[in-house]
């Protein structure tokens, strides 16, 4: 059973909808007990740093995520997930994130000819291997929407990066710890691929 964490920050039913297309059993959910007893957990999200860090807490959700760290449980953080997982974000000063990882959320920088946010399809490279894109060719296209980005303090947790205005870090893996900018629910066939290779962890 994979845990699919619920803390009012969106994109819930189309990572539930993904997993019941690859036939995975799978439960929305902000019971301790029931994320704790999963076999996997998904901590998904859009919206703002700040209020979701709110969200956590308001629930004790915090604490649950960090317990499911200790306990090497595959966990994967997807989007604001991921960023949630790391120290803080420019998007939200003085705010604290779960900081089970280590680096920084920032801003995507302004460049002529660039919007931002970064909404569409981009292609990955692979800087390190990571067992999420295992079968997946890199320069595959997957699909992200975000202002913020990740610049994770040691480069060898990046599993993938992608190119909008500066070298972004779109996915990290570090023991049970997966996490993506990208939207794996949202990429189509390889995005499927990656939340599979994510559940035979």
């Amino acid at each position: 059973m994979i845990a699919i964490i619920d803390y009012n920050a969106g994109n819930l039913k189309s990572v539930e909808k993904a997993l019941d297309f690859l036939e995975q059993p799978c439960v929305i959910t902000r019971d301790r007990k029931e994320i704790l007893a999963a076999d996997h957990v998904i901590l998904p999200g859009v919206g703002a740093f700040g209020d979701a860090m709110d969200q956590l807490k308001k629930y004790e959700l915090d604490k649950v995520i960090r317990e499911v760290a200790e306990q090497d449980k595959p966990l994967l953080g997807i989007c604001l997930g991921l960023q949630l997982l790391f120290e803080s974000s420019e998007e939200s000063p003085g705010i604290e994130g779960l900081h089970i990882l280590e680096g920084k959320v920032l801003r995507i920088p302004d460049k002529e000819g660039l919007k931002i946010p970064h909404i569409g399809w981009n292609s990955l490279k692979y800087p390190n291997e990571g067992r999420l894109f295992a079968d997946i060719p890199e320069d595959s296209y997957v699909y992200f929407v975000h202002s913020y980005y990740l610049k994770a303090s040691d480069p060898s947790i990046v599993c993938a990066t992608t190119e909008y205005s500066t070298t972004i870090h779109a996915a990290v893996e570090h023991k049970n710890v997966f996490a993506c900018q990208f939207h794996p629910e949202k990429s189509s066939s390889v995005g499927l691929q990656i939340l599979k290779n994510f559940t035979q962890v």
